[in-house]
């Protein structure tokens, strides 16, 4: 072969090279496709065809896939939802994934970018459906309040951007937004007046700007909060005058005088008072109170005279002046005779006091009638007070009946006072005629009992005493005698492990409780009363049960077996020890250790992994038992347990072969003519220290001799035996040199060691020897691995412009190199010719032969 050969074709091919790796660079660069995200099933979304030659492979992906005749690829049952598949994607970023697809016939691995457009298929959303604010009412208008939300949009672009606008707010408010859509301030654009309107519901509406807007809205409750801005002012229906007898009693209530005041709370608080300027036999005879507005007498009258009074009130609030208003008391003569009331009893009676049953609806009780002179006309009857009985005239007389069914547990006897009164023009006069009639309320079993508390929560700590006493339920009952007696149960727990007295509602426990079988246990308390029929009700309690460390940690399993190759890194994880402990908090936190060992291992608590704390030499020790102890945190006691771990170390290859035989590239073997093909004439002894695969060794004689497949020498590949396969000519008298490759068959990358092999074709019986160790100066690689190198470069999109810029740079700078490159084969080209003679004849007279001396002794 000539020698200028190898330089024309290495020239080429580095230009072919650099030429191909650019067009690809540039194609995988630009494949870039855009689809709308949510497309239904089997759309066409794009195609390889025009980039690259069949057949087609996709690589497994859940969003497409590919035809593999055509290159068309289409979207699959689960449809691409842009913001699940980018989540953490800037608005203002595209959405780009990443393909990979084997096409062409020769399988290039090829990766293409996938653009996910947006659409508008996401509303707006409110963190909080509900929003408050309060306004005081004097607010100025024009003033602005933040509302502290914001509406978000998954949407990209204008599908993303939201819009405000207000709804239901009747002119008193509106919005203004600020700051790119992130302050939202609610603007007061009338005044307000509380009294008039103390609440606005309105709805903040957000919208997207997509072309189909969504929107979403919000309720935005405005609350008009109060200020002092209203004075007290005398209601219309306050009384201005009334008439009392003269003979009226003290403690009497003449009238009541009422004023407003709109304002809230404070604001609104009214105080009453007589004016300074009343006479003083106003101050003598009456009183008012000063929150209620109310006028009494505060001694009795004895009066045989007409008389008129005036009273000035008045009604003062905080920072207000006073309102006034004036009332005239009329007090008339005391009567001459004193009038009586006649009863006549319709309901049962007994010493004139009748009994009713409660609840019953309204019932006739009595007839009354006024007996007597009087100098007053106009009498009538009527009942003093809040009662739930009332008066009928019937033909000058009055029914007494129950307004209302009686309750005996709201009150159990009533005392109806009846009194006379006499028209007036200033209204009604009680004259001094009265008549109280009883009623006695007799109870019925209408109340359940009810409990004090409806549920009960303790704590019992487990591995409890039996018998011990949990808790004092209690239930009362508003019904009286049989009706009010209560009795307790438990509804349908197991019995053995809890009891409740039927009397006095003592909770008991009979069993110790276990935490770890049950931690809760819930049970319902039922009370009934005695009557007829029963009422009853229930409780419930909750009891739980508090951990003691009653439990040791429990291992997995006794033994944990692992394996780890060898020269991992300190740190690294040999495995995960498991270890549970069924109690609670610290009772049930634990902790291991490694106890009694030397071995290079910790337990690295955080995670439950074991791992090393040095480097390990399966060549020093292939294999290390430890025990784990694993303790708990128990306050009082920790409880612990042990675990075997056997830990083996596995072979990795780190140890290449070493040549015992020959000891020395520069030993020499005399090979006689004579010898016959097959015999054997050397052997190369090799060992690896190494395990299993890694510890094979094979050998091959790799350069240069036997590269050329003229050497009447052969090596046996497992043996290292090296022998003859022909019979020696006259042409093999010489020296061979034999590089011989010893590999161990490591995977993925074998470890190899060299030796040189020197053979003496010679019909002398003396040792023969070198006088330097022969070289080896070829290119050839003893260790063939795969390339791992990818056809395309992984490259975003987002790149794709600059890469090819870049690709164009380097074609150009690929054709001026063409160009260089084509000039200097040329000149090499017509120097090799003249050279080709002379290396032809050298080369056939010893292939490859070294030109070492040797010589005999």
């Amino acid at each position: 072969m000539g020698h200028g050969t190898p330089d024309n074709m290495n020239c080429a091919g580095l230009l072919q090279l650099l030429i191909v790796v650019h067009i690809r660079q540039i194609i995988c660069s630009s494949l870039l496709f855009s689809v709308p995200e949510e497309l239904e099933p089997d759309t066409l979304v794009g195609s390889l065809s025009k980039n690259f030659s069949p057949p087609y492979q996709l690589l497994p992906h859940k969003y497409l896939r590919m035809d593999i005749n055509t290159g068309n690829f289409y979207t699959t049952e689960l449809k691409m939802d842009r913001e699940a598949i980018c989540p953490a994607e800037k608005k203002a970023e595209e959405c780009v994934t990443l393909y990979n697809a084997i096409v062409g016939p020769s399988k290039n691995l090829i990766q293409f970018s996938v653009i996910i457009e947006d659409i508008n298929d996401n509303a707006p959303h409110f963190e909080n459906n509900k929003i408050h604010l309060g306004v005081p009412e004097d607010t100025t208008v024009g003033t602005s309040f933040l509302l502290d939300t914001q509406a978000l949009d998954s949407d990209t672009g204008p599908n993303g951007e939201v819009q405000y606008h207000l709804k239901g707010s009747d002119g008193a408010f509106g919005l203004k937004i600020e700051e790119d859509s992130s302050l939202i301030m609610l603007v007061v654009e009338r005044a307000l007046d509380r009294e008039t309107r103390d609440l606005f519901q309105m709805q903040l509406v957000a919208t997207d700007c997509g072309v189909d807007p969504l929107s979403v809205s919000a309720d935005l409750i405005v609350t008009v909060t109060d200020v002092n801005d209203n004075c007290p002012a005398f209601s219309s229906d306050s009384p201005h005058s009334v008439t009392i007898p003269g003979d009226s009693r003290k403690n009497t209530v003449v009238t009541q005088v009422r004023a407003t005041d709109p304002d809230l709370g404070p604001n609104g608080d009214i105080v009453y008072s007589l004016s300074p300027k009343v006479s003083e036999r106003v101050k003598t005879l009456f009183s008012l109170n000063s929150l209620t507005g109310s006028i009494s007498l505060t001694r009795d009258l004895e009066s045989d005279n007409s008389e008129e009074l005036v009273l000035k009130v008045l009604a003062s609030g905080h920072h207000c002046p006073p309102a006034d208003t004036q009332v005239t008391i009329s007090v008339l003569p005391k009567a001459n005779q004193e009038l009586t009331i006649k009863i006549g009893f319709i309901a049962e009676h007994q010493n004139q006091t009748m009994v009713l049953q409660e609840n019953q609806h309204p019932t006739a009780l009595a007839v009354l009638e006024l007996e007597g002179d009087s100098i007053f006309k106009d009498l009538f009857l009527a009942i003093e007070g809040e009662v739930p009985f009332t008066l009928s005239p019937q033909n000058g007389k009055y029914l007494l009946s129950t307004s209302k069914p009686l309750d005996y547990e709201m009150d159990r006897e009533h005392h109806i006072s009846v009194v006379a009164r006499v028209r007036s023009a200033e209204g009604s006069v009680i004259v001094p005629s009265r008549r109280v009639v009883t009623v006695l309320v007799a109870d019925i079993n209408d109340n359940a009992p009810y409990f004090v508390q409806p549920q009960y929560e303790l704590q019992v700590e487990e591995n409890n005493q039996p018998g011990m006493s949990l808790l004092q339920i209690s239930a009362s009952d508003l019904d009286s005698g049989e009706n009010g007696m209560v009795t307790y149960r438990l509804e349908n727990y197991n019995p053995t492990m809890f009891s409740i007295d039927s009397v006095t509602g003592q909770l008991s426990l009979l069993v110790p409780l276990d935490r770890e079988q049950q931690n809760v246990h819930r049970l319902t308390v039922f009370a009934r009363d005695s009557g007829s029929p029963p009422l009853e009700s229930m409780a419930t309690v909750s009891i739980h049960v508090r951990d003691q460390n009653d439990n040791p940690p429990v291992f997995l399993t006794p033994h944990f077996i692992f394996f780890i190759p060898e020269n991992v890194p300190t740190l690294s994880q040999v495995g995960k020890v498991e270890v549970k402990d069924p109690d609670k908090g610290e009772n049930g936190t634990t902790e291991l250790y490694v106890v009694n060992s030397s071995a290079p291992f910790v337990v690295d608590n955080t995670q439950g992994m074991l791992r090393t704390t040095r480097n390990l030499d399966r060549e020093t020790e292939d294999r290390y038992e430890l025990y784990l102890l694993a303790s708990d945190h128990g306050q009082t006691v920790a409880l612990t347990s042990t675990a075997r771990v056997t830990i083996f170390v596995e072979d990795i290859n780190d140890n290449q072969p070493k040549v015992i035989l020959p000891s020395n590239n520069s030993s020499c073997l005399t090979v006689s003519p004579g010898t016959l093909a097959g015999a054997t004439v050397g052997k190369i002894y090799a060992i690896d220290e190494d395990s299993g695969l890694n510890s094979e060794i094979t050998y091959s004689a790799t350069a240069p001799e036997l590269l050329q497949n003229r050497s009447p020498f052969q090596i046996d590949s497992r043996s290292g035996n090296i022998t003859l396969s022909q019979q020696l000519l006259h042409t093999d008298l010489g020296m061979h040199h034999l590089f011989i490759v010893v590999r161990d068959g490591g995977k993925p990358v074998p470890l190899y060691t060299t030796v040189w092999m020197n053979l003496l074709v010679n019909d002398s019986t003396e040792p023969c020897h070198l006088d330097g160790v022969p070289t080896w100066t070829g290119t050839l690689n003893l260790v063939q691995t795969p390339s791992k190198e990818p056809i395309c470069d992984v490259e975003t999109a987002r790149f794709s412009k600059l890469i090819l810029l870049i690709g164009l740079g380097m074609m150009l700078v690929s054709t001026c190199l063409f160009v260089a490159t084509v000039i200097c084969c040329l000149k090499q080209r017509s120097r090799s010719l003249k050279m080709n003679k002379r290396a032809y004849t050298e080369a056939n007279e010893i292939p490859l032969r070294l030109k070492d001396k040797y010589y005999s002794d």
